[in-house]
């Protein structure tokens, strides 16, 4: 037996405040399952519920962003039926120290230690089974993306024990990240925007929501 654990981001890194475009939030979200059939499955429905033209339009991919809201409030109302959990941290960037704005990468993986212990101290995945751990491609540069791997199954292996495959895919790859883009698109809209009506909906399967440097 094996278990799921896909992992995506929304806002950025970026510490530029007079840029317009530069978030005051970052935002990544975990998505737990025990079998990701059910989760495919949400993404496949729809599809099925597009018009050929909307199919060619998407190129086998979802993004909550560009989606109708109707499409995003389905979809997570479907996800709401599965038996998944979510776990949710977000980051004030205006409140972060100096030294971190300028190793972004420590900061990202420092992120991520933080609910790599959450979900281990929740005990959201069997610790005795095999955990498959899918991260959405951040970066296009391979150097970073072999670290951040190795730097995940480390930090599994020396401090929580954990038997973890990880693997850095794009969503088309995985539509479990289709899924987990949703949701958290989500949560950085009730952060970023003030809107929590698409968090909401999703709400009843979080576990817990964490706020860094708040």
């Amino acid at each position: 037996m094996s278990s799921y654990v896909f992992m995506d981001e929304s806002g950025d890194l970026g510490f530029d405040f007079t840029k317009s475009k530069t978030s005051k939030y970052f935002v990544v979200s975990f998505l737990f399952c025990n079998n990701k059939r059910p989760v495919e499955k949400v993404i496949k429905k729809i599809f099925s519920g597009f018009s050929k033209k909307e199919i060619k339009s998407h190129h086998g991919m979802l993004h909550a962003y560009k989606e109708k809201p109707t499409t995003r409030v389905k979809l997570l109302r479907n996800l709401t039926q599965k038996d998944i959990s979510i776990l949710i941290i977000r980051l004030n960037k205006q409140k972060v120290y100096t030294k971190l704005q300028d190793e972004k990468h420590v900061l990202y993986n420092y992120v991520v230690n933080i609910l790599l212990d959450r979900m281990v101290s929740k005990k959201l995945v069997p610790l005795n089974e095999s955990i498959h751990f899918v991260a959405s491609k951040r970066e296009t540069n391979k150097f970073l993306n072999e670290n951040f791997g190795a730097y995940l199954k480390s930090q599994t292996k020396e401090n929580h024990r954990l038997n973890i495959q990880v693997e850095i895919a794009t969503p088309s790859q995985e539509k479990g990240l289709q899924a987990v883009d949703f949701v958290a698109w989500s949560f950085f809209r009730k952060y970023e925007h003030g809107d929590e009506s698409y968090a909401n909906i999703i709400n009843q399967k979080v576990v817990e929501e964490n706020a860094l440097f708040v």
